[in-house]
């Protein structure tokens, strides 16, 4: 059975345990790295945005897990990852916007494993909002300007569930995170996003960085 990481990323440090493997022996504390692409999006009123106003971004940061028994591991990440949306203007004037969201985010949740290869995962996450802009091309030309944050709820939050597949030291999954935020903190921003919260599909490459029995 893959061994899977150990050592819990919080904001600041990396604690570390042991974990159960198949054998019901102990690894020693490893440390692991992840990467991937987001496919984000918003929500309003609990109904997704057409998929054709889609940001595509990039997740990336690092993870550990605490695991209380073969089947069942407890992961948390610290994560650098990009959201947003786009909205297209069709008519006299065509304009693509493009708004971009950055965040500092800490997943944590419950990793069941399903035999030796899949696991499926379940469970929260909190963000933090470093950077907003917002970027313009059409008929108008292209531009692209920072937004103040203060338009935008500083702390994000919701919900998160997943699946992967192990391969030897690495992991390959998906994940869909549904936000319980909602983004606008200003009256100019709730005139345009309304109610609207994060919504982001993932991908990702999870590879652990070695440790020992």
């Amino acid at each position: 059975m893959f061994k899977f990481i150990s050592r819990t990323a919080l904001f600041v440090f990396i604690t570390s345990t042991p974990f159960a493997t198949t054998s019901a022996q102990s690894s020693g504390n490893t440390a692991g790295i992840k990467a991937g692409l987001n496919w984000s999006n918003l929500h309003v009123d609990g109904e997704d945005v057409g998929s054709e106003n889609a940001r595509i971004g990039f997740n990336a940061g690092i993870f550990g897990r605490l695991s209380p028994t073969e089947q069942l591991g407890i992961q948390a990440e610290l994560l650098y990852t990009t959201k947003g949306t786009k909205v297209t203007y069709d008519g006299l004037i065509d304009q693509e916007v493009t708004f971009n969201l950055a965040y500092l985010e800490l997943p944590v949740f419950a990793a069941i494993r399903l035999g030796d290869v899949i696991e499926l995962h379940g469970g929260v996450y909190a963000g933090y909002l470093l950077s907003s802009s917002v970027s313009s091309d059409g008929d108008l030309g292209s531009s692209s300007d920072d937004l103040d944050r203060d338009n935008f709820q500083g702390a994000d939050y919701g919900v998160l569930g997943g699946v992967a597949v192990n391969f030897g030291p690495a992991q390959i999954g998906a994940r869909y995170n549904y936000g319980l935020t909602n983004l606008a903190n200003s009256d100019a921003a709730k005139a345009f996003l309304g109610d609207a919260r994060n919504a982001c599909a993932q991908i990702y490459l999870a590879i652990g960085l070695g440790g020992k029995d």
